[in-house]
């Protein structure tokens, strides 16, 4: 049976910041056609490679890699908070598959997923994140140390070996991206209590999250207005990486380093790793080729926002 992907930048701003009316419609569109891409489609299974803003993973422990057997929503940003329909038996065999090829992997039996990895799900099914079974993947994309990219790549690789030959419909999802800098604290140069908080900052208390959160909200209002003192965004690399993305050669991700990603990119740049780990996935069902590419550098929501979907050919 076929694979497919969906690939497609978050922003917990789509709610709280007012692009012009054109950029808003014309990311819209770009939802409406994920939508359709996914109904068509009609997965079995969703495979969702998301990454983590300090909400789930911590640096008490940070995998690179985590597959989740249960899963459940932190809430943020007003999103939807309950369990996740996890395959848990699937969840179980992939990790092991994953394993015997070589390719070290965390899991969790009480993952907890934010907004980067089920905002597409909420997207693509008006909110109801259990309209299809999903398999999180949790990819390591704000916090150094990163693995190499080839090392991701494998990663992906793997995942989409297990799913190649099995007799059901599965949707790869990458999560994430493009280039951004938001106001996410470094931990080298964090003051001792964000260091806490990036150490162990679970389950905050509910002013404790809304201040996080209208600091990020207030962050992206300075930058859509030039006022920011964050990292611009860079068009020209999201181009060049959407163009990577299309030419099926995924060993050429192998090239984007984490030095350099933070040096021309932004410090959540990172988010990229979740596309390349579906990328790879994909590629490793088959030759494929992407149907649909929608870019935008939207300031409001502080990201290199792009929509990608991709067929087998």
């Amino acid at each position: 049976m076929p694979q497919a992907l969906l690939c497609m930048s978050h922003s917990p701003l789509l709610d709280h910041a007012d692009p012009p009316e054109d950029v808003v419609q014309a990311v819209q569109d770009a939802f409406e056609h994920a939508r359709t891409f996914t109904r068509e489609f009609d997965p079995d299974i969703v495979v969702n490679f998301g990454p983590d803003h300090f909400n789930g993973f911590f640096y008490d422990l940070m995998p690179p890699f985590c597959i989740g057997y249960k899963a459940h929503r932190s809430g943020d940003y007003d999103s939807y908070a309950g369990e996740l329909d996890v395959p848990e038996a699937t969840a179980e065999d992939l990790a092991q598959f994953v394993m015997d090829r070589g390719i070290d992997v965390a899991i969790s039996r009480r993952m907890e997923v934010d907004h980067g990895a089920v905002q597409p799900m909420e997207i693509l099914h008006d909110g109801n994140v259990a309209a299809r079974p999903v398999l999180p993947i949790f990819v390591n994309s704000v916090a150094r140390p990163f693995a190499p990219m080839e090392r991701v790549r494998r990663f992906g690789a793997a995942v989409g070996e297990y799913f190649r030959d099995r007799d059901e419909r599965v949707l790869f999802i990458g999560s994430g991206g493009l280039s951004h800098d938001p106001p996410v604290p470094q931990y080298p140069t964090a003051t001792e209590a964000k260091r806490e908080f990036l150490t162990a900052g679970r389950h905050p208390t509910a002013e404790a999250r809304a201040a996080r959160q209208a600091n990020t909200i207030a962050t992206a209002r300075r930058f859509a207005a030039g006022e920011a003192d964050i990292m611009d965004l860079n068009p020209e690399w999201d181009r060049e990486f959407l163009a990577v993305c299309a030419s099926g050669r995924v060993t050429d991700f192998d090239r984007y380093t984490a030095d350099g990603m933070d040096a021309v990119a932004g410090h959540s740049s990172h988010e990229v790793r979740t596309w390349v780990a579906a990328y790879s996935a994909l590629r490793a069902c088959g030759d494929y080729r992407v149907t649909y590419e929608f870019y935008r550098p939207i300031k409001e929501y502080i990201a290199g926002f792009a929509v990608t979907t991709a067929h087998l050919r």
